[in-house]
């Protein structure tokens, strides 16, 4: 096999590098928000929704998670529809 055959597709490394951060947030909500978006959502992102979570990962916990539970405005930055789908994904009240 060449070198190029053995490297996982940087596509594919990125996936699974923000699936385990968005599962490794340290607040077991979050970990339970994002990871579980991630795994049934990540693939199905273009490259601006991954920019977006990629930059959601970056809202410390406990700020990303008073937006998402609707107890602070979301910053105008982070208020996209990738934010609200989110936000709607699997009614997350029953998940927290």
């Amino acid at each position: 096999m060449t070198q190029a055959e053995t490297q996982p597709d940087a596509a594919e490394t990125r996936l699974k590098r923000l699936r385990f951060r968005a599962w490794h947030r340290g607040i077991k909500e979050m970990d339970i928000i994002l990871g579980s978006f991630a795994d049934k959502e990540l693939a199905g992102l273009g490259a601006d929704d991954l920019d977006r979570f990629e930059a959601l990962l970056e809202v410390p916990d406990t700020q990303l998670y008073n937006w998402v539970s609707g107890r602070e405005p979301v910053e105008d930055a982070h208020d996209h529809d990738l934010f609200r789908r989110i936000c709607a994904f699997e009614d997350l009240s029953s998940r927290i």
